[in-house]
């Protein structure tokens, strides 16, 4: 909003400082600003409302260390990252970017299904907490919206270059280009590293040309699904799931501003997209954000962040990732998250096996998620997320290393 109000006050009466407001890095820096402050001051005052309606968390009695301390403490605290987030963008983001929308619908829609859940579970005493079924079909509806938009949206663009041979590429440097619609990714340490999703489809003849929306909303619908649900197994221990999201908000800041300037993304031969530079003003006020939340998150922590955040925060990343069509370095920059997926998932699996071929279910690890498996070793739960912290900045390294290795 103050984008606009200051944008008008600066071309109608000339207000001098106002148009610094037209500047990305000035509007960024506001918003992660605005975000932290939020955080602190909201942060503390929900807490304090969460203990006095005694809305604490549940815990079951799983033999991990420390894990009875934690019983009463307050839960839904992802309120605080909703809100750190919502505010900053509502004043400082250009309101009519359409990808600013989607990510604001993104936000409030897995927040409300993240909210639900912690309702049902520490208000009206269910510890099932909202269905498993009913959590899916939201996170496919989302899918289903954020992929129709992409796919179908004549706001959403690539610019494409005109080559000598007549050729259109997405990272040649001639000045004859045209902004078009077309449904391309990046492919990471490839030279020529565009993926056509529509050529997926080129074998079948040209009948089904104009049919890989079919496919392309699928893979938006899974990568969101696996994302949100990977952060919300994550968020295990204190801080892990609020520092690892800090660190790839960080680094789809940076991918979103080389890939929203013209300059940049020339100099770094990478994909333009047309106004999607606007994602830095989210992306700051998603790592305010966490990084705020840290302060009453962090070990041992005075609130949790409950499906509420973690649902969001997951799929806050997916959209962004999918917007800037860096979704294929999902695996690596969410690498923490991938882990802890598959863990939970190879355990149950060989669980399930091992069961009906010997008559009794075995482990390969002592408790799942992974970090609860590091929890029975022994290890304790500071350490645990300090590592995982940094295995996560060395993955969002090696994602930024894949801007110049091809």
């Amino acid at each position: 909003m103050l984008y606009h109000l200051f944008t008008y006050l600066y071309k109608t009466y000339h207000l001098p400082g106002a148009g610094v407001f037209q500047y990305t890095t000035f509007r960024a820096a506001m918003a992660v600003i605005t975000s932290l402050l939020i955080a602190q001051v909201f942060g503390g005052r929900l807490i304090r409302v969460l203990q006095r309606r005694q809305i604490g968390e549940g815990i079951r009695d799983l033999g991990l260390q420390g894990q009875m301390e934690k019983k009463g403490t307050p839960t839904m605290g992802g309120l605080i990252i909703l809100l750190a987030i919502l505010v900053p963008v509502l004043l400082f983001a250009r309101l009519d970017n359409i990808y600013i929308i989607l990510m604001l619908l993104s936000t409030v829609w897995l927040g409300l299904i993240g909210f639900l859940d912690d309702y049902i579970k520490v208000v009206k005493k269910d510890k099932e907490g909202l269905a498993g079924r009913f959590k899916v079909l939201g996170q496919v509806g989302l899918g289903i919206t954020v992929g129709w938009v992409l796919f179908f949206s004549n706001d959403v663009t690539v610019r494409q270059y005109l080559l000598p041979d007549g050729q259109l590429s997405a990272v040649d440097a001639s000045q004859v280009y045209q902004d078009v619609k077309l449904m391309i990714t990046t492919i990471p340490f490839a030279k020529n590293n565009e993926l056509n999703y529509g050529n997926l489809f080129s074998y079948a003849g040209p009948y089904f040309n104009g049919l890989y929306a079919f496919l392309y909303i699928p893979i938006v619908i899974v990568i969101i699904t696996a994302v949100s649900n990977g952060a919300n197994i994550t968020d295990g221990l204190d801080g892990l799931a609020a520092g690892t999201s800090a660190i790839i908000g960080t680094t789809i800041a940076i991918f979103a501003f080389v890939s929203g300037n013209s300059v940049l993304a020339d100099y770094l031969d990478i994909m333009y997209i047309p106004n999607s530079g606007e994602l830095v003003i989210f992306c700051t006020a998603f790592v305010g954000a966490c990084v705020g939340f840290l302060w009453y998150n962090s070990y041992p922590a005075q609130v949790f962040m409950g499906d509420t955040g973690s649902l969001a925060i997951g799929g806050i990343i997916a959209v962004l990732a999918l917007i800037i069509r860096k979704e294929l370095l999902i695996p690596v920059l969410c690498g923490v998250f991938l882990i802890e997926n598959l863990s939970v998932i190879v355990q149950v699996s060989y669980f399930k096996y091992t069961r009906k071929k010997y008559g009794e279910g075995r482990r390969l690890l002592r408790m799942s998620p992974l970090h609860h498996h590091y929890q029975k070793l022994g290890y304790h739960e500071s350490k645990i997320v300090s590592r995982f912290w940094i295995v996560g900045i060395m993955l969002a390294v090696l994602t930024l290393v894949t801007l110049k290795l091809r």
